[in-house]
């Protein structure tokens, strides 16, 4: 063979290496998905000003009120918020408010608010117990912490609702991460505050 053919056979063999490079590098990556926005407006739960509804006034009912313990979150005739907390960006830029409220019958939902993040592979809403650290250095902190994951994020934009599993103890988790599960990084992330 001339080196005009082998010239030929090497042009082949790093087209053939190229287009499967670039075939696996978009199945992976999904670089379309920072173009793509999928917007969810799901209904969120009007909630209580406070989980421990204030008594009536003496005044307002004219007779005098006992005193009694607090009544727990679960007495309320409504949802009530439990905690909440603002996203902060880290890979990407993330915007929105997170809750966690608590219905009536003792269930819990965790939502996100008027949620604006890019969109990504494997993205998924977490339960951390990592604090919120600000700028890169808060990129990857949630990785290495105990968190409850509660599914793949729904979309990138709008309002979602997440159910808690009653078993989750939610004493252990002082934030929510937007944490992409392929490239172990945090899209943004909020503290919890009661």
């Amino acid at each position: 063979m001339n080196a005009d053919g082998r010239k030929r056979i090497w042009v082949i063999v790093a087209a053939a290496v190229a287009v499967v490079v670039i075939a696996v590098g978009l199945a992976l990556f999904k670089p379309w998905l920072l173009f793509v926005d999928v917007r969810v407006d799901e209904q969120i739960p009007t909630v209580a000003a406070s989980p421990f509804p204030a008594p009536p006034s003496p005044a307002a009912t004219g007779t005098p009120v006992p005193s009694a313990a607090p009544k727990s979150p679960t007495a309320s005739a409504g949802p009530v918020q439990i905690g909440s907390g603002s996203l902060i960006s880290h890979e990407h830029a993330t915007t929105g408010t997170v809750r966690i409220i608590q219905k009536p019958d003792g269930s819990r939902i965790l939502t996100l608010e008027n949620l604006d993040t890019s969109n990504g592979p494997d993205v998924h809403v977490w339960l951390s117990a990592a604090d919120v650290v600000e700028g890169r250095a808060g990129w990857y902190t949630a990785g290495s912490a105990e968190h409850h994951d509660l599914g793949l994020i729904k979309g990138n934009q709008g309002n979602q609702v997440y159910e808690i599993p009653k078993s989750v103890d939610l004493s252990k988790y002082k934030s929510v991460d937007l944490w992409c599960v392929q490239f172990s990084v945090s899209f943004g992330a909020a503290r919890l505050a009661a």
